[in-house]
């Protein structure tokens, strides 16, 4: 870890108005929401009209809180956004839309990261495989979130990701290889790292696959931005054109893509505006990594907090997709 922990604004603006690629990218990524958020703002009437949920102002407080805080735990260890915002949205709105609302944060914070870290085309070179096959992952997993419509069943999964994501972690001890690297193993985390991120938010396969066989932490929390950066824009993508088509894209009557309806200016405007606040997580995170803050404590604290999360998901999901199990453990439901 660096242990240069200084803020230099200064630097920034220079290297910045030089187009030095690490200071362009971190401001591409922080303008594109800031913009979003002015330009597509529905009026002071409609901040929560298109959230089909009665939020209160404290409670649309407490998810920006939430989303803050989500921000320092992926600028310090390279992800756990996603993880950590999801189950608590799609608790207090539908999680359809709490998956859609909270794709445009990460890809804020993902192309962010990766100017932080300075990760660029020699990365590409390397891992184009686990790149495209990313890719290819995030388009099924989006259609599969336009198809498809699970009720309790998506708020049971992402749980049970979280659950299993902690097991790991807790098992393993945070277990690392170091210099090992699997080719067909990690371009097929990096799939299904796409598929699981477009059709739920959620993707720690490749986070713990990273954190497993690469200890480097620029190149890892750099490659892994790179990665989640790439699914990010695709997903907003195929989101954003077939929204516009106003229904699948189909060629020859094959259906290409699906996500038709999902991307609207309100989600797209709330997304944007949740990026923005979570900046400042993002920012607070980074300054406390290169303090090079213990990250096995903090690693433990993370999972100590997904693992609460996936409890609270499971009670408010099992007693509707399995209600024996529920009569038959009452004290737990």
């Amino acid at each position: 870890m660096s242990s240069d922990a200084r803020v230099d604004a200064s630097g920034f603006l220079s290297n910045l108005l030089e187009t030095q690629y690490r200071e362009v990218t971190m401001a591409v990524a922080t303008l594109a929401v800031v913009s979003a958020s002015i330009l597509l703002f529905p009026g002071a009437g409609n901040v929560t009209a298109g959230l089909q949920a009665d939020l209160t102002p404290p409670l649309l407080a407490f998810l920006f809180v939430v989303a803050v805080v989500a921000g320092v735990v992926k600028g310090m260890i390279g992800f756990g956004y996603a993880l950590i915002t999801t189950p608590v949205f799609a608790t207090v709105i539908d999680p359809t839309v709490a998956v859609v609302v909270l794709a445009v944060p990460p890809w804020m914070l993902n192309v962010f990261q990766v100017g932080e870290t300075d990760t660029g085309l020699a990365f590409v070179r390397e891992e184009w495989v686990l790149l495209a096959l990313a890719v290819v992952g995030s388009v099924v997993g989006v259609s599969f979130l336009a198809r498809y419509s699970a009720g309790a069943v998506v708020p049971f999964l992402i749980g049970l990701v979280l659950f299993g994501y902690v097991l790991f972690q807790v098992v393993e001890d945070f277990v690392t290889v170091e210099g090992a690297h699997h080719p067909v193993a990690l371009s097929t985390a990096g799939f299904l790292e796409g598929f699981l991120l477009a059709a739920s938010n959620l993707g720690p396969l490749l986070p713990a696959y990273f954190h497993t066989f690469e200890r480097d932490t620029e190149r890892y929390i750099g490659g892994l931005s790179m990665v989640l950066g790439t699914i990010f824009t695709v997903r907003l993508l195929v989101m954003g054109l077939t929204t516009a088509l106003d229904g699948p894209l189909a060629v020859g009557g094959v259906t290409l893509l699906s996500a038709g309806g999902l991307l609207t200016p309100y989600r797209l405007w709330l997304g944007s505006v949740i990026a923005v606040v979570t900046v400042v997580g993002l920012l607070v995170g980074t300054y406390l990594r290169r303090l090079e803050v213990d990250e096995e404590t903090f690693n433990w604290f993370v999972v100590a907090v997904l693992f609460v999360v996936s409890l609270k998901i499971f009670r408010g999901t099992v007693p509707a997709l399995f209600p024996g199990v529920a009569d038959a453990l009452p004290w737990l439901f």
